[in-house]
């Protein structure tokens, strides 16, 4: 697949600035890419100029260089979320009956695109950007770029997926309670969202309008700081726009929260990948009660704000509501039943809460959290589409509410490939400080894995500390399910390990007792449906549970109950079971 090789926005705009490269070439490069990658995946986008069209306005770029104009973005290609206007393309917020053509472009892309940068079509989105998961479209399901089987994030679902594949340099997304953000998290990107009003939201399509903040998906923070500079900026078309002098912020002391408010779902290893990142941080970590942040985020869709939904298609809502995707539809409907007490009374409470956030600064210079807790497979999250996407807003739904800006930064691979990612969260205008502070404190992110180019198998890492061990009894019922060997590993220091009594063939008992030693295993992967059958064939009183790595990684492995080490031995001294078996 020929690619783009990652290049950064500032290597492409300075190739081309320099005539190393042309921006028609560029164009040629990434129309060879997003044909290829349209045969893996063909919903990432809506619509796209025609190749003609795209070799015109990279002929143009340059004939600009050539005039001697000094473009920032010279040649650099993007996408744009399809609830964000471009002249010449339908906006259509992934819902084709609300479909119309812009006069003109929306504001920020107007901007990119005086500064150099080619807009190459528009990008698929959870309709009306409305979710945080990337599976609400008439036009398809985005899948995550890392592994399809797995949700791409939304509501800027395109947008991500394109950066990540290598398609365009950055991508434009929008965000309201997390849309920008989870994206990022998902596929390995740095994503980027500024204070409220710091971009102008002309020409977006508005989801909650008050609260909603267009994007930017880029490959690393310095691509993040140079499209901000080129879109940031007072515009006095848009009312909410805000004239906001840059904030500096250090970022010595992180403030984290509470250990008991750190809800993961029973993903274990979100929490190990979040304790991971913030050992890498070179600050004083504060913990800090996430109460009035998680009652503000609440909020947002348990409160009157849902009726900002309401009111941005209330039209299409009574006209033909059946246009709406039904789980949108059930969403935004919600909002008629509030009145205006309700909201004036959530009104008081918001700004009750916001006071209880300003004095946390007093404490804290800025936070640290987990983008998301966890990320699902598209198959759970089309079965629970609204309460799986509820559990992903978990520490994203309070940052408009509360008027605060935010970059997501990738910290983390999962064994499934799906990235995982800590953001970083400052007071309005910190924006700059906040990017800055990414870079520092992160400054060699997480490498993501290889694309999923043919649909990568879903899989479980297994460990194993007995019988199952190669050449052992046992071992057979790993080879006849294609079981892959992964490696040799120790558990943690916390397990102890026992020769079962009465055994055929003999077996051991890892068992977590907080005071034992690194126990010998080892590690193989299996597809889904294998490790299925391979964990109803385990009899009792052996189990298969979630054990800890001498690394501080998880993976499944066998665990046993109480009753296993009744009459047993404890080998635990000899550190593994093929010493105790050569005893």
């Amino acid at each position: 697949m020929t690619a783009l090789a990652r290049l950064s926005a500032a290597e492409i705009a300075s190739a081309v600035q320099t005539g190393a490269h042309s921006a028609v070439h560029v164009i040629e490069r990434v129309l060879e890419r997003v044909a290829f990658y349209d045969t893996v995946q063909s919903a990432v986008w809506i619509s796209r100029f025609d190749p003609a069209a795209l070799r015109a306005a990279a002929a143009a770029v340059d004939a600009r260089i050539a005039a001697g104009e000094v473009l920032p973005l010279a040649g650099v290609p993007f996408a744009v979320k399809d609830n964000i206007d471009v002249a010449g393309l339908d906006t259509t917020a992934a819902c084709p009956v609300f479909a119309y053509r812009p006069a003109r472009s929306a504001t920020v892309v107007e901007r990119l695109v005086a500064a150099g940068a080619i807009p190459i079509g528009k990008a698929n989105l959870d309709q009306f950007a409305t979710g945080l998961n990337g599976t609400r479209s008439p036009y398809g399901i985005p899948r995550n770029a890392y592994n399809r089987a797995y949700i791409s994030g939304g509501s800027s679902s395109g947008s991500a997926i394109a950066v990540a594949a290598g398609l365009v340099v950055f991508g434009l997304g929008t965000d309201t309670a997390g849309s920008g953000r989870i994206p990022a998290a998902f596929n390995h990107l740095i994503g980027f969202k500024p204070t409220r009003g710091r971009w102008s939201s002309r020409g977006l399509v508005p989801a909650c309008r008050t609260l909603d903040c267009i994007t930017v998906f880029t490959g690393d923070t310095a691509d993040a700081a140079l499209i901000d500079t080129a879109i940031a900026g007072f515009d006095a078309a848009d009312p909410l726009s805000r004239a906001l002098p840059d904030a500096p912020r250090p970022a010595r002391r992180i403030g984290i929260p509470l250990a008991h408010q750190r809800p993961w779902f029973g993903d274990l290893e979100s929490g190990h990948l979040y304790d991971r990142a913030l050992a890498a941080l070179d600050a004083e970590l504060v913990e800090i009660d996430m109460t009035p942040l998680n009652e503000a985020a609440r909020l947002l869709y348990d409160g009157p704000w849902v009726a900002e939904r309401t009111a941005a298609i209330k039209d299409l809502l009574q006209s033909d509501a059946e246009a709406i995707h039904p789980v949108v539809r059930g969403i935004v409907e919600r909002g008629f039943a509030y009145g205006a007490v309700e909201t004036f009374e959530a009104m008081y409470r918001l700004a009750d809460l916001a006071r209880a956030a300003e004095a946390m600064w007093a404490d804290i210079d800025m936070l640290a959290l987990p983008t998301a807790p966890t990320c699902y497979r598209v198959a759970e999250m089309l079965a629970a589409p609204v309460a799986l996407n509820a559990n992903l807003g978990a520490y994203t739904n309070f940052v408009n509410l509360l008027d605060m800006a935010a970059i997501a930064v990738p910290t983390g691979v999962r064994a499934n490939g799906t990235g995982f990612g800590v953001t970083l969260i400052g007071p309005a205008a910190t924006d700059r400080a906040l990017i800055a502070a990414a870079a520092k404190l992160y400054p060699a992110p997480a490498t993501p894995p290889p694309l999923d180019l043919e649909g990568r198998m879903d899989t479980v890492k297994l460990a194993v500390v007995g019988a199952h061990l190669k050449d052992m009894p046992l071992h057979w019922q790993l080879t006849s399910r294609d079981a892959r060997f992964v490696g040799e590993a120790k558990t943690g220091s916390a397990y102890r390990l026992y020769a079962i009594a009465n055994s055929v063939p003999p077996k051991p008992a890892l068992v977590h007792t907080g005071d034992g030693a690194a126990i010998a295993l080892e590690i193989y992967e299996l597809d889904i449906a294998a490790f299925g059958s391979f964990v109803a064939e385990v009899p009792p009183p052996l189990a298969i549970g979630t054990v800890e790595l001498e690394d501080g990684s998880l993976v499944k492995g066998f665990v046993a109950e109480p009753r296993a080490i009744t009459g047993a031995e404890d080998i635990t001294a000899l550190g593994g079971w093929r010493a105790f078996v050569a005893r």
